[in-house]
């Protein structure tokens, strides 16, 4: 999918491939008389159903005319391949012109969520970071991922403005940390240290519910997984090593959020998550 994708983007893919291959055989339709309804090669279709070439939107419709499918099925399938088409983003497209633009593209998003729940297993996530951390972490990734443009400044402004939602009203903030990232140092011990005394004055906000999932928490229902974050019920953020996956299949939705349900037991919230973060920022001083 554009040349690279993650198992979860293709995986998508694939389940679209397989509504159309129920189209193709509840019409009782080969994928030779497919191909000459649509009007194209059969090469092509053996291509779509195995993966290796992504329809296009003309392409599922060509598809669903020539297995005489309902209106109703036509918009489900293209809102499928509108999702898909939308779910990956590798970095090296998505940072090719620096880091303010894609983090000024999702303002609007922050903007309207009224609801976030965030889980990150080894860092302090976006809405609750200081700039010193804001700022160290992007100068590690633009050194990691090579982007060629210096705009780490004009990046962090945008970062931290954007953070007036944490105290304003109409934006409820639910953060599930895993202890380890009271502990992972980035910009060294005395930007961790900022960062803890910052949570410590943020966690009795309105907006906010911060758990921390101690490290001897019995993980059996639910092990530590990769950062996610879940804006409203409509759409899920995973940042990978090498893209930006966006989630909006309701089902897959759903599936975040049993997650976050099942991590959110393991977690301690209020004095207890306090004492965690202390003990963190006693090491540190």
């Amino acid at each position: 999918m554009h040349g690279t994708s993650s198992s979860s983007a293709h995986a998508a893919q694939m389940a679209l491939v397989d509504h159309l291959q129920e189209l193709m055989a509840d019409k009782g339709l080969s994928a030779r008389q497919l191909s000459t309804r649509a009007g194209w090669h059969e090469a092509k279709t053996s291509k779509i159903l195995n993966g290796r070439q992504r329809p296009t939107r003309e392409d599922v419709v060509s598809w669903c005319n020539a297995c005489e499918a309902p209106p109703e099925v036509l918009d489900r399938l293209t809102a499928q391949l509108q999702s898909v088409d939308s779910m990956w983003l590798d970095w090296r497209r998505a940072e090719r012109h620096g880091m303010y633009k894609l983090n000024r593209e999702v303002r609007e998003l922050y903007e309207r969520t009224r609801q976030f729940r965030i889980y990150s297993p080894s860092m302090i996530p976006g809405p609750v970071q200081t700039a010193e951390y804001v700022r160290a972490l992007l100068s590690s990734l633009r050194e990691r991922r090579g982007v060629a443009i210096d705009d780490i400044e004009r990046t962090v402004a945008e970062r931290m403005a954007r953070q007036h939602i944490v105290y304003e009203g109409g934006h409820r903030f639910s953060i599930l940390l895993e202890e380890a990232s009271l502990r992972m140092q980035i910009g060294g011990p005395h930007v961790l240290a900022g960062a803890l005394r910052h949570l410590l004055a943020i966690q009795s906000t309105p907006s906010m519910a911060l758990g921390v999932i101690p490290l001897g928490a019995d993980r059996t229902a639910y092990w530590p997984v990769e950062a996610f974050f879940i804006f409203d019920q409509s759409q899920v953020s995973v940042e990978l090593v090498s893209g930006y996956l966006t989630v909006t299949a309701p089902a897959e939705i759903q599936m975040y959020e049993d997650g976050f349900a099942r991590l959110a037991e393991a977690a301690v919230y209020g004095a207890r998550a306090r004492a965690l973060i202390e003990r963190a920022l006693s090491v540190l001083e």
